[in-house]
């Protein structure tokens, strides 16, 4: 049997497939990333899924794709903790920006970017990425990520910046402290997840004026940055995946309006499209 794997920062879908491409499950765990979760936290998150640990001795290979795993360094640290738990797996891990292109590609060449938690891009000719600009995460970069845009809800309340229905609403939500948000960002683990978490609430009021006009922005300066980038970005399609592209679709599109990419397919969930992809262009090399 074989598993494949997307993970973004906060969750991560596998997919379980037989040697003859038949779909046999399909699984969450939360997400991993070797930047933030050591072996042991990847072991225990496996663990903590009963369905995965009832096949765990029956998978041969695993394609693992996921935030964080961009370095030889980092996708050491995800192999082991999955040899942990898949003792007898073949592993391949790689970054979530690779499987987010596969996801995408239909045949042709296209520019695939990643909007969840954080954010991302790269070009992709259907056999190798090429990456034009770095992430610079959270604290630098994520440009238009959930949590670039919790932060600019922070920013917003903390400054009295937000209209006064928003700021009633968000308090009604219940609107951290100076002294919580204080903690969970800079004193504790996983503050991109934490942020991207305010997306809830920012998804609640996507129609708000004022929040389109965050978004909208917010993407623009992710294409002008992460996209524009590429000197062909005007002669292939733009392809985005991720929570934030196909719930604020409106907003993309405005942006890709704005900004004259060609906006190419909007995906919530790759992990569909990764094993198309592997069926289709991978196992016969793997």
């Amino acid at each position: 049997m074989i598993l494949i794997a997307d993970s973004g920062s906060t969750k991560c879908d596998w997919a379980l497939i037989d040697e003859k491409g038949t779909r046999l499950g399909n699984y969450q765990t939360m997400g991993l990333n070797p930047y933030f979760h050591s072996e042991d936290v990847i072991e225990n998150a496996l663990r903590s899924n009963v369905e995965l640990n009832n096949i765990a001795s029956d998978v041969k290979q695993i394609f693992f794709y996921g935030a964080g795993s961009s370095t030889k360094e980092m996708c050491d640290i995800m192999n082991a903790g999955l040899k942990r738990v898949f003792i007898n797996a073949d592993i391949l891990v790689d970054h979530d920006l690779v499987g987010s292109a596969m996801s995408t590609y239909d045949g042709e060449p296209c520019i695939a970017c990643i909007l969840g938690t954080g954010s991302n891009s790269c070009f992709f000719d259907g056999k190798e990425v090429y990456e034009e600009v770095p992430s610079l995460a959270y604290i630098l970069g994520d440009e238009a990520s959930g949590s670039y845009f919790g932060k600019i809800l922070l920013q917003e309340y903390f400054y009295k910046k937000l209209p006064a229905d928003l700021r009633e609403a968000f308090e009604t939500y219940h609107a951290p402290s100076k002294d919580e948000i204080i903690s969970r960002v800079y004193r504790e683990p996983n503050a991109n997840v934490y942020l991207a978490g305010f997306m809830k609430f920012i998804g609640e009021h996507r129609h708000h004026p004022h929040v389109k006009q965050w978004v909208t922005k917010g993407m623009i300066h992710f294409i002008n940055i992460h996209v524009k980038c590429f000197s062909n970005w005007k002669d292939v399609p733009v392809h985005f995946v991720g929570s934030i592209g196909h719930y604020f679709e409106d907003c993309l599109q405005e942006a890709a309006k704005e900004t004259g990419i060609r906006l190419g397919q909007i995906i919530r969930k790759p992990i569909d499209g990764l094993v198309n992809y592997h069926l289709k262009f991978k196992f016969h090399t793997a």
